[in-house]
């Protein structure tokens, strides 16, 4: 089964105001979900438990890097 996103990758040129909606929208829902599976990693202790908030960790860290990416892009429209 393939459970995967697929989307065309030509490369686009987007407005500014669609990179600040879609920067906001991932930022956002990768948050909400990357705050689930630390909640689920806690019912599965053990290696899964510390290897799931070890990758959620790393998730956090590339969140925080678009919302900075965001906070720029939105700076430079001032």
């Amino acid at each position: 089964m393939d459970n995967h996103h697929h989307h065309n990758h030509e490369h686009t040129v987007h407005s500014r105001e669609e990179a600040i909606a879609l920067l906001k929208y991932m930022t956002e829902h990768n948050r909400h979900h990357n705050e689930e599976l630390h909640d689920i990693a806690h019912s599965l202790g053990g290696e899964t438990e510390e290897l799931i908030h070890t990758a959620c960790d790393c998730f956090s860290d590339g969140i925080e890097k678009l919302e900075a990416a965001l906070a720029a892009l939105e700076r430079k429209g001032e």
